[in-house]
């Protein structure tokens, strides 16, 4: 029997789609938290953030604030539906990148708080990027595989 098809005859999960799924699984839990967290105005979680930085985020629109629920909550949907295998992790990737690109599109039209240009924050800005990006190209190629249905 060849290694990829389960004994009901359905092709098994290659193991990279476990890895990857745990892995974004929790780093976009802890987006989610962020934004929870942040949203709620928890005083012990923001209790680091200098207060021109506290201002800035009061200062988002709806549409940011919005934008911000939709990267990070599309990510999450993203990574569970890759456990299920559902071919609409892709979709939710893509919905995911698309707040992400309506923050970014709020914060450097408004532009930062001093304290927020830095190269960890650039990196971080990067980061981000590069792993919503990365796991929106390995759904769509998961669902090109025939992996995610």
């Amino acid at each position: 029997m060849d290694a990829t098809i389960g004994a009901t005859g359905a092709e098994k999960a290659p193991v990279h789609l476990w890895v990857v799924g745990t892995l974004s699984l929790l780093w976009n839990a802890f987006g989610c938290f962020d934004f929870v967290m942040t949203n709620v105005r928890d005083a012990a979680y923001l209790a680091d953030l200098p207060p021109d930085m506290i201002d800035y985020i009061d200062g988002f629109p709806a549409w940011a604030v919005i934008a911000w629920a939709m990267g990070v909550g599309f990510g999450l949907l993203g990574s569970i539906l890759l456990f299920g295998r559902s071919l609409y992790a892709a979709y939710a990737f893509a919905f995911s990148v698309l707040g992400l690109a309506g923050t970014q599109l709020y914060q450097f039209g408004e532009g930062t708080p001093r304290g927020m240009d830095t190269p960890a924050n650039w990196g971080m800005t990067a980061l981000i990027w590069v792993i919503a990006l990365a796991l929106l190209f390995y759904a769509l190629r998961m669902r090109a595989r025939g992996v995610l249905r």
